[in-house]
């Protein structure tokens, strides 16, 4: 059974850090890219960070650039997200991903639509 796992979130004040991680198991993660996603209460699910396979090529939004570093450790089978300088609107419950069907692949994804599979999400909650 395949299972993606994130761990990590909390209630923090603005401006504060927190590193989010994502573990996997039945899954080799470490050959697919991966992804983080949020979504804000209302909201649509987003794009946070994307990273290839082998963690050489990562892509943002623009709203968490600067800000966010996706990373991955593929003898861990695990990626994470540092985000750092919080913001209130960074409030959301946040996912990762993984392309399944894309394996091997270097490049990152910003749609949701390229994820086979999705953890249950942690909440982020950034107060002013």
């Amino acid at each position: 059974q395949v299972q993606l796992v994130e761990s990590g979130g909390g209630l923090v004040q603005a401006g504060a850090s927190l590193r989010l991680s994502c573990e996997a198991s039945g899954i080799t993660l470490r050959i697919y890219p991966m992804g983080w996603f949020r979504q804000a209460p209302g909201k649509e699910r987003e794009f946070v960070a994307g990273i290839g396979w082998s963690g050489g090529n990562t892509g943002y939004a623009d709203s968490v650039k600067g800000r966010f570093t996706i990373s991955r450790d593929n003898a861990a089978n695990s990626g994470y997200l540092e985000m750092n300088k919080l913001k209130p609107e960074d409030t959301a419950v946040y996912y990762c991903a993984a392309a399944r069907t894309r394996p091997y692949s270097n490049m990152w994804y910003d749609l949701a639509s390229e994820y086979t599979y999705w953890g249950h999400g942690t909440q982020v909650t950034v107060s002013s």
